[in-house]
């Protein structure tokens, strides 16, 4: 997972800052930045011009990131290599919290096909490591974007 993390800057400067690579990156970077503690309570939701937008259970987890929110910045910031993450957007959201029983079923491996400009992008990435980290980023966006597959 270190090389991942340590791969993103690289990432977002090969798809030029491409707002969608960028939310993948932010999702990525966000459990790094933060830590295990903070990341099991607070989740990214989707990070657009410069906004990244975090669900909290409740009004003491959001009274909590707002008094750490120029930290908590600093930090993606610095994951992420640049200054991509300008405001946070804590909003409470006890739905995302709560258990579900789809959440409790294993989650099958499948596979969400990579649109082929992204595999073209990547066939020019010349580091295995960061094509691996690139087509990582790529799949999870694509897996966010059209949702689990029943």
């Amino acid at each position: 997972m270190d090389s991942l993390i340590k791969a993103l800057p690289a990432v977002l400067a090969a798809s030029h800052h491409d707002e969608t690579v960028t939310d993948a990156a932010c999702h990525a970077a966000w459990k790094h930045a933060v830590g295990e503690g903070l990341s099991a309570n607070a989740l990214p939701i989707r990070f657009a011009q410069g906004k990244l937008k975090i669900a909290v259970a409740d009004r003491i987890w959001k009274a909590q990131l707002e008094s750490l929110r120029t930290q908590l910045i600093f930090r993606l910031n610095s994951t992420l290599g640049g200054p991509l993450v300008r405001r946070l957007e804590i909003s409470i959201d006890p739905d995302r919290f709560r258990p579900t029983s789809k959440s409790i079923e294993p989650k099958s491996s499948t596979v969400h096909p990579i649109p082929i400009e992204l595999l073209s992008a990547a066939a020019a990435i010349p580091d295995n490591n960061l094509r691996r980290a690139f087509l990582g980023a790529a799949a999870s966006c694509v897996k966010r974007v059209e949702g689990p597959e029943d």
